[in-house]
């Protein structure tokens, strides 16, 4: 397995490499050149966050190679947005890949993070849980601790109200919604903390495919609510860790 920063300084310290050693791999180009990609590999130095493999469209060979690069590099990978084929073809090469047929996010490591702060994912129905899934399981994959609260919409809202003692201690709120997405207006009204509307393609006809919530989350006059694209529960639950993170640098809920 290949060292990453934070090995190569330790064995310097240690003693363990030479500081010509140490010096060769920070001559390194920040990105690997596999013909088929080029791997960022100072990402995590950068953003604090690996590179994540978005699998749907990839060819099966490319997956594969870009996959076993990025697990032998960083010990660890997580791929989204991954067929259960996908998984299989994976899992023949590496079995200790982990798959979630619900989120379709496939990974190997992670699970032995410390799980901090909290981030609260909600969603208005059942039919969101996918969506709510990639976002939950993203965040804690990246080290957040997730407080699930599924099937509280606005339909019912003495549902919300039973569980607002949670979602009010969460660093951040995660509000996943289709239909008309009116759960995050509703939320960021009753929160100090930042709220991520996450628009779903859930609904009859006139949701357009998610395009009604998407209007009503950015169109929302409840204050401190961020929105990303419709169905994107990846791009959530990484602005969720960011928030997290900073909350519980800070002493909040850490």
């Amino acid at each position: 397995m290949k060292r990453n920063t934070h090995d190569v300084l330790q064995d310097l310290r240690d003693g363990r490499i030479s500081l010509e050693e140490a010096e060769q791999y920070f001559r390194r180009q920040p990105f690997e050149e596999m013909g088929i990609a080029k791997i960022d590999t100072h990402r995590q130095l950068r953003s604090g966050f690996p590179e994540v493999i978005f699998c749907s469209g990839k060819a099966d060979e490319h997956l594969l190679e870009v996959f076993g690069f990025i697990y032998e590099q960083n010990g660890e990978v997580l791929g989204t947005r991954a067929s259960k084929a996908q998984y299989e073809m994976i899992a023949e090469v590496y079995p200790e890949a982990v798959y979630d047929e619900v989120s379709h996010i496939i990974h190997i490591g992670g699970s032995q993070k410390k799980q901090e702060g909290l981030i609260a994912v909600c969603t208005a129905g059942t039919a969101d849980i996918a969506v709510a899934e990639e976002a939950a399981q993203t965040a804690e994959y990246f080290g957040s601790k997730v407080e699930r609260i599924y099937d509280v919409g606005v339909s019912g809202i003495h549902r919300l109200f039973a569980r607002l003692e949670t979602i009010q201690k969460a660093n951040c709120c995660i509000a996943i919604a289709g239909m008309e997405g009116a759960l995050g207006s509703v939320i960021g009204g009753l929160v100090d903390k930042p709220v991520i509307a996450v628009p779903t393609s859930v609904g009859y006809g006139a949701n357009l495919k998610g395009i009604s919530a998407l209007l009503t989350m950015i169109n929302s006059c409840a204050n401190g609510i961020a929105v990303v694209n419709i169905d994107n529960g990846y791009g959530a639950g990484y602005m969720a860790t960011q928030i997290n993170r900073l909350a519980v640098r800070g002493g909040v809920n850490g």
